[in-house]
């Protein structure tokens, strides 16, 4: 089973990593960088940077859905539901801590367009994990790219979801995904 703080990390950078002002894949510009935690600070001191992750977590899973929505398979936006509640579950605690995350959501300000060398530096993937999304390919539509094998919830999964984001261009995403028949 999956670490949700992981996974919950993954998403931070996947999204900070897309948004208009780097990698051009969703319509947030600088919402997960200090700009974002500049205007919604006034309006939720404590909370705010978990308000700029659930917004672009959003508009991104939206964009991402658009793009490409496969049957029978995940995306790093769209887990099975076992996963998704074990994530919300956990987000109250994170509030209460958030003075904890604040180094890690600093850490988001300093990102680049490059999600590889962003999830490598955020000591996130490992490099055979970067050689493997490397020879992953894009869909002839050019819009998703195939995770092999059934997606089991593992992190070496959700590592995957996540890095093959990489794959995509600037302005040009492309969704990875990974097949799964429902089953854990």
């Amino acid at each position: 089973m999956s670490d949700v703080e992981y996974l919950f990390k993954l998403r931070l950078v996947v999204a900070r990593v897309g948004e208009m002002d780097l990698a051009q894949w969703w319509n947030t510009n600088g919402q997960l960088g200090s700009l974002g935690a500049s205007v919604l600070r006034r309006g939720f001191p404590r909370t705010h940077r978990f308000a700029q992750a659930r917004s672009v977590f959003a508009v991104a899973a939206h964009r991402c859905s658009e793009l490409y929505q496969p049957s029978a398979a995940v995306t790093l936006w769209d887990l099975p539901a076992s996963i998704e509640d074990d994530l919300e579950q956990r987000w109250e605690d994170w509030i209460d801590d958030a003075a904890g995350w604040e180094t890690f959501f600093k850490e988001l300000d300093e990102c680049s367009a490059n999600l590889e060398q962003e999830l490598t530096r955020l000591d996130l993937v490992t490099s055979s994990q970067v050689e493997e999304v490397g020879k992953l390919r894009r869909s002839a539509e050019q819009r998703a790219v195939l995770i092999p094998g059934e997606f089991a919830g593992s992190d070496h999964d959700l590592a995957m979801l996540a890095l093959a984001f990489s794959r995509g261009e600037t302005a040009n995403p492309a969704v990875p995904y990974q097949l799964w028949t429902g089953e854990q």
